[in-house]
């Protein structure tokens, strides 16, 4: 078992019933995301963003709304459709077996804290794999200059896609020059899952780059995105489309078997609606300032990814595949090699 569940509380705990602007993108849909319709419909995003693995995606949308129903006391919620992604761990972990629970999911919800946020093997992200290597979980931001209005963009991802020969940082094509260490088994494996038929036997692995195999490209990522800029839905839907670029940057190709879905949400304030009018005050940021707050989701993006698999140890899962992770000296070399390190 190597699966849990990641939670994302745009206002906080004390903030869960307080809606959020909210836009959503999908580069390429072999995932889920529940909730985007309404998303999509409304605008808003009320409650939790949850990450899990792909056969848990109902069991946390259900535990999300139980704990909803019973915080609300007064009686005062209607319907909830929460939003919960996935990616498919199955490759190290029994997705089969069900492992994640309701108390699992209610755990994830009332343990959400502010501050540093885990890394690597954690939460939903616990059994992933990018660009064959252990991924998981991974964080970055940044924050504007004040000219630019100061504003600040964060974004997690769960990091469960791509192939090696296409992993690239800063322009540096890392996975052609850490062709290896791969996924491997040991030897005299038996391996029940066809698609990870032709992996290496761990010790005999060649130098260079192997041949493709059939499982590259074939994982997921869910990235989350927040900021405080007062952004309203359709400018919230646009920040999520520059996810793909961070992505594509990274060597993601939105491959026909990847779920690359995004969702981008603001924590400004939003008033109370006028009690005549029904008018709702809200302040906005001009279009022609959205450039900063693109680039700053492109960059964290990058970032994230990079900082899921440096934060990710090796994991030993199903069938004993070893899934390596990326080496940090090795990525510093190459990165010098190129000139983007001193």
């Amino acid at each position: 078992m190597r699966t849990g569940v990641t939670m994302v509380l745009p206002r906080g705990r004390d903030g869960l019933d307080d809606p959020v602007y909210a836009g959503w993108h999908t580069l390429n849909g072999n995932g889920e995301m529940t909730g985007t319709t309404w998303v999509e419909e409304s605008g808003m995003l009320a409650g939790p963003v949850a990450i899990t693995n792909t056969h848990s995606v109902g069991v946390v949308r259900d535990a999300i709304i139980g704990a909803l129903v019973k915080r609300d006391t007064a009686g005062e919620l209607v319907f909830s459709l929460p939003v919960v992604a996935e990616t498919f761990d199955g490759f190290l972990s029994d997705i089969n077996g069900f492992h994640v629970k309701p108390e699992h999911a209610r755990r994830a919800l009332e343990q959400a804290a502010g501050g540093p946020v885990q890394e690597g093997n954690v939460g939903g992200g616990t059994g992933m794999m990018c660009h064959l290597f252990k991924g998981g979980i991974g964080t970055s931001s940044r924050r504007l200059r004040e000219q630019q209005g100061g504003w600040t963009v964060g974004v997690l991802v769960q990091c469960n896609y791509g192939g090696r020969r296409e992993f690239n940082v800063l322009g540096v094509p890392v996975g052609q020059e850490i062709p290896s260490p791969m996924p491997c088994f040991p030897a005299g494996q038996v391996v029940h899952q066809p698609i990870l038929r032709g992996l290496p036997t761990c010790g005999e692995q060649k130098q260079g780059m192997a041949e493709p195999l059939p499982m590259e490209g074939t994982g997921s990522i869910i990235v989350v995105v927040a900021t405080d800029a007062p952004l309203l839905p359709h400018q919230l839907k646009k920040l999520a489309k520059r996810v793909s670029l961070g992505v594509g940057r990274m060597g993601g190709l939105g491959e026909n078997s990847s779920g690359d879905i995004f969702i981008a949400f603001s924590t400004m304030p939003l008033p109370a609606p006028d009690s005549v009018t029904h008018a709702r005050a809200v302040r906005t940021l001009d279009d022609d300032w959205l450039n900063p707050l693109y680039q700053a989701t492109v960059r964290a993006t990058e970032e994230a990814i990079v900082n899921a698999m440096l934060a990710a140890e090796d994991m030993k899962g199903a069938d004993n595949l070893l899934v390596p992770a990326l080496p940090a000296e090795r990525l510093v070399a190459a990165l010098r090699k190129y000139g983007r390190m001193p």
